[in-house]
């Protein structure tokens, strides 16, 4: 008979995760995709019928730990807004059997900021001083976890409306952190600016910045959400998680490339690129992006950490 999987609950993925050196599994994940060793098909996007929603199926395959699998996250409109879960499960390819099935909600927080740190890693100059974080949610939270240490961080500037006029729990996670009363004033000379909103339509607008700057992008699984205008990809050096899947998915790159003339033969390089050394840090002549989609291999490679803890 199949084997049950292990269920794994939002709390157990949470308590569990803390054990986990969650920036070094990615990176493994990078280098194995780099070298071969791993496989990131496209995400599937499929729409529930009468605008109910849609749900995304991130797929993955990590050979040399014989385990593949899939997170799946729909997105559910709701009078009350929309409501968006998500679920991971781990196989063998070995046996072919379910290994684990996970609440991906404390995973996706943990690997979409991660993603974003080794991206701020292998992009930012080394002398970058000034970080500006947009957003204050969870995912917010966690950037600042994962890139506080990368740099020396002379100043750490949050905005987000649902703060304004308010004392804030953030200022305690880092005493170098300050709360902007507005965007523009959180972004005012940066250094690296990090977008960590559910906005499905533009936050910043890099024309506006006063200097070149590394600008990271997440962005949400509302259809065709960006947090940069598309046409602002023109003026950039643009760089992605995985160039095989990310412009085919990115709201930004997808209207770029239909509206505004830009190519996606034009992202510099991506992450498996970075990490393997194949390519060398931007020299800053202008705004420097680099944007996330979320790949199923960070996924699979989380959850496949905590199986191996049980």
């Amino acid at each position: 008979m199949p084997s049950t999987p292990q269920v794994i609950n939002h709390a157990q993925a949470r308590q569990m995760l803390a054990q986990v050196d969650v920036v070094q599994v990615l990176r493994k994940l990078f280098r194995d995709l780099a070298a071969g060793h791993a496989v990131q098909p496209p995400q599937q996007l499929v729409a529930f019928p009468q605008g109910a929603g849609d749900f995304i199926n991130y797929l993955g395959v990590l050979a040399e730990d014989g385990v593949y699998g899939m997170k799946t996250s729909p997105y559910i409109v709701r009078e009350q807004g929309p409501l968006v879960t998500a679920w991971t499960l781990l196989m063998s390819m070995q046996t072919g059997e379910p290994l684990l099935l996970c609440d991906a909600a404390e995973l996706t927080t943990a690997r979409t900021a991660a993603t974003t740190a080794l991206a701020v890693d292998a992009l930012a100059p080394q002398a970058a001083r000034r970080l500006a974080i947009i957003g204050s949610g969870k995912v917010a939270q966690a950037h600042l976890h994962y890139v506080k240490n990368l740099r020396d961080w002379q100043s750490i500037s949050f905005f987000s409306p649902s703060l304004v006029g308010k004392t804030c729990e953030l200022q305690r996670l880092d005493s170098r952190v300050s709360i902007a009363s507005t965007c523009a004033g959180a972004v005012e000379d940066a250094d690296v600016i990090l977008l960590c909103t559910s906005s499905a339509g533009p936050v910043i607008d890099p024309a506006r910045l006063s200097k070149p700057a590394l600008i990271t992008s997440i962005s949400t699984n509302a259809p065709r959400a960006h947090e940069v205008p598309p046409q602002s990809l023109n003026d950039m050096d643009v760089f992605c998680d995985y160039r095989q899947t990310t412009p085919g998915s990115a709201g930004e790159m997808l209207i770029a490339a239909e509206q505004h003339g830009w190519n996606p033969s034009a992202v510099v390089g991506d992450l498996p690129e970075l990490l393997s050394e194949k390519l060398q840090r931007p020299s800053y002549n202008r705004h420097v992006f680099f944007r996330s989609i979320g790949l199923g291999l960070e996924d699979i490679a989380l959850a496949n950490a905590l199986w191996r803890q049980l």
